[in-house]
């Protein structure tokens, strides 16, 4: 039995702000999955930050004319402010601090002294114009798997491992028009084919902490030998690496993720508890952690196969990590969320317009969960009013009636209800089932049930009991209207109940 539940969402890029579609995706799910267990006494630590150490920084730089290093100062503070504004309350914050960058370079120093990092002879593409070798962001084309277009690294659309020199058509993202060749480069893998069998074993041992479409594509990888995987590429952006056979090389960004998310835990740990300890120490195996991921479906290769091929080339020093609840993609109005075209809502600028819990809950009836889905700003005011704001009004407006009149009997019927409600918020929020959708759905039901019923004196505790325990299965959620209301709990099978007044919400249409 786990003695702390350790949670990560992968650092997005500090190539730019938060929009909603990486709210709709990890970041939701995470902060009500972590408030609701929280809500049952459990210990929980959950972390993100954000990563500067992408070719994709070095990339949006260029197209906006600014210096990369600019870029990441400007991106670091806007996605902590994003996430504050939407209420995600993140314990641990990472950043690129001379911490993090040395516990990279000495967790990748202890697998190379081992020798478990191997020299290999690799192909990349190859500006001749720029000298410079291509690679992620800095390189695209076809996808050599499902034929997607996208960029070098992981393929977006069917999340693989895209070798750089394997693209297909491939072109420079900088400079498209530049000739591009291949040209060899020694570099340091990971031999990832030497644990696919332990890997394999370790997810069908745990099949039921992943989602289909991720289930589907971890046994595909893992039926067939798996690709060596560079540690070090021969590019200048990154962190520097101490190794005489790589000399001048960087970490390849997709081989940090392991080391991220120790330091990622440590600072949570830090911030939440006040005690300092080792990075890994809540990764060390026996240390009672159970590691769980929160992320987008195309980030499954860095944190599912190479992230945890590393561990266990540490020989049983680390737990591995059991559980990915994965995302697709969140689009707008049936689109691709697009900065450079100016496709886009920004989570700040929406929650500065919209009531918070309006777009939490709209978000999470809309998440995509098992598939696209996509968002709207007609389609925000027309479901929050329908869904949650006009029926959450007329149940406001019953229990108003009877403030200040308890305590109020309530009966062993509603008692029963409210219990029933409570089991359909916790098979939403537990992990093995967790579904922002059917919580809002939940939400939804609830709310319409009792916003139908006509509150006479003889029910009037049951009623206002009721829409108690609902608030409270909601609270993960509807986290503002939450702390307006809710004080401490009576309990389920509470005999009598005291009404405080509840405030009305306002309309999505209200800000704009």
């Amino acid at each position: 039995m786990s003695n702390r539940t350790v949670i990560i969402s992968p650092a997005p890029t500090a190539n730019g702000d938060l929009h909603l579609g990486h709210i709709a995706g990890p970041f939701l799910a995470a902060d009500v999955h972590t408030r609701y267990a929280r809500a049952q006494g459990r210990e929980v630590l959950l972390g993100t930050g954000f990563q500067d150490t992408s070719t994709f920084v070095v990339t949006t730089a260029h197209r906006r004319g600014v210096t990369p290093e600019h870029l990441v100062a400007t991106s670091a503070a806007q996605i902590e402010a994003s996430l504050a504004a939407m209420g995600i309350g993140i314990d641990g914050y990472t950043g690129d601090d001379d911490r993090f960058t040395k516990w990279v370079v000495d967790f990748i120093g202890r697998l190379y002294s081992a020798g478990k990092l191997e020299l290999r002879t690799m192909k990349f593409p190859y500006s001749e114009r720029t000298g410079q070798f291509l690679m992620d962001g800095f390189a695209s084309g076809g996808c050599p798997e499902c034929l997607a277009e996208g960029c070098a690294g992981l393929c977006e659309s069917c999340g693989q491992l895209v070798a750089a020199g394997d693209l297909l058509g491939v072109r420079s993202t900088l400079n498209p028009e530049d000739p591009v060749v291949l040209r060899e480069a020694d570099v340091l893998v990971l031999p990832v084919e030497r644990y696919r069998d332990r890997l394999r074993a370790h997810f069908e041992a745990h099949a039921g902490g992943l989602r289909p479409h991720m289930a589907q594509a971890m046994a595909q990888m893992l039926a067939r030998p798996l690709p060596d995987f560079p540690v070090t590429y021969p590019i200048s952006w990154g962190i520097k690496v101490p190794f005489p056979e790589v000399a001048g090389q960087t970490v390849n960004p997709n081989a940090e993720p392991m080391a991220w998310s120790m330091h990622c835990s440590a600072l949570a740990a830090e911030a939440r508890k006040g005690a300092e300890g080792t990075e890994d120490a809540l990764w060390l195996a026996g240390a009672g952690s159970e590691i769980v991921y929160f992320l987008g479906f195309d980030n499954i290769y860095p944190f599912a196969i190479a992230g945890p091929a590393m561990l266990l080339a540490f020989d049983g020093h680390y737990e591995l990590p059991t559980r990915y609840l994965t995302n697709e993609f969140y689009e707008l109005d049936n689109r691709k969320f697009s900065t450079s075209r100016g496709h886009v809502v920004w989570s700040r600028e929406l929650a500065a317009q919209v009531p918070r819990d309006l777009i939490r809950f709209h978000l999470a009836a809309t998440s995509p969960e098992h598939q696209r889905t996509s968002f709207s700003r007609d389609a925000l005011a027309r479901v929050t009013s329908a869904r949650l704001v006009e029926p959450w009004n007329r149940v406001a407006d019953q229990v108003n009636r009877w403030t200040g009149r308890g305590p109020l009997p309530v009966s062993e019927r509603s008692r029963r209800g409210a219990a029933r409600m409570a089991e359909r918020f916790a098979a939403s929020y537990e992990l093995p089932g967790f579904s922002l959708n059917r919580a809002a759905e939940t939400i939804t039901d609830q709310l319409a049930r009792l916003a139908r019923r006509e509150v006479t004196g003889a029910d009037a505790g049951d009623f206002c009991f009721e829409v108690d325990r609902l608030l409270r299965g909601a609270a993960p959620i509807l986290i503002d209207l939450a702390a307006q209301v809710l004080g401490d709990d009576t309990g389920a099978d509470a005999t009598t109940f005291t009404p405080a007044s509840l405030p009305r919400l306002s309309p999505a249409e209200a800000g704009r």
